[in-house]
């Protein structure tokens, strides 16, 4: 359970589908909840999505907190937050917050995006420094990205082994974040059953995860694309993160009738 139930911050960057017309909209809200080994209820996660506007221009501020609750929070609190604020046509981001508080371990980050001279301004305010960087072309952050995929790949033509590949910068870096599409599945959720797109997020394997490929994502095969599972293989136990509760999808929410 290392860095805080990384999951949490693996719903930013990878729960992820996918079609041409936008699938999300102002007042979208969900829940999650986290259980580690497959029945200790750890945490959970919200995510929302308001309008603003930011600079003078009309954007989409995505919010996003994870947290340890009940025994978990005793012996490792976790408090993380993460903010984006992502234009409305294009859905790549002009700033990204990062504010976490893992067991002791801490960040505090704003992170302002140039997308015309590709360039990351990183203001660390735990440091009190603030560097520019370098980004490759239309550069997502990890919050932007889960957005940016819900809009932009046609999960009618996706055929199983299909990957896409997108620029994030994430901790001074750059990254090419990879995403690869396993198949369909009836997926048994708290509201019912629901079709499923089953996604693999590429992540880094090491302290927290086993392999590359220890991450699963299920995302509903409708129009708003919703994450409904997510789980994790940790170098120690495992994660699993099931939506919990939601509200103001933007297109109904189907469940398979038996």
């Amino acid at each position: 359970m290392k860095k805080g139930l990384l999951v949490l911050t693996m719903f930013f960057i990878s729960a992820s589908v996918f079609s041409q017309s936008t699938s999300f909209g102002d007042g979208e809200w969900f829940r999650f909840r986290i259980s580690y080994s497959g029945w200790w209820k750890a945490g959970e996660a919200t995510m929302s999505v308001n309008n603003e506007t930011y600079k003078g221009r009309p954007v989409y501020h995505i919010k996003g907190k994870g947290v340890t609750t009940g025994m978990t929070k005793l012996f490792f609190g976790v408090e993380d937050y993460y903010e984006s604020y992502i234009d409305k046509q294009t859905t790549l981001p002009y700033r990204f917050v990062r504010k976490i508080d893992e067991g002791g371990h801490t960040k505090d980050k704003v992170v302002d995006f140039d997308q015309r001279t590709r360039t990351a301004t990183v203001n660390d305010k735990k440091h009190n420094t603030v560097t520019s960087y370098k980004t490759e072309p239309s550069v997502h952050d990890m919050v932007s990205s889960f957005y940016y995929l819900r809009n932009t790949i046609d999960s009618k033509k996706l055929k199983e082994g299909d990957e896409t590949v997108i620029n994030m910068f994430f901790d001074q870096e750059n990254y090419k974040f990879k995403l690869k599409f396993l198949g369909r599945e009836v997926l048994k959720t708290k509201f019912g059953k629901v079709n499923t797109l089953i996604f693999r997020p590429y992540v880094q394997a090491g302290r927290v995860f086993k392999e590359q490929e220890s991450l699963t994502v299920w995302i509903s095969d409708d129009q708003n694309k919703i994450p409904l599972q997510i789980k994790a293989d940790l170098a120690v136990g495992s994660l699993k993160a099931d939506i919990d509760a939601y509200k103001g999808l933007k297109y109904p929410f189907y469940i398979i009738q038996d």
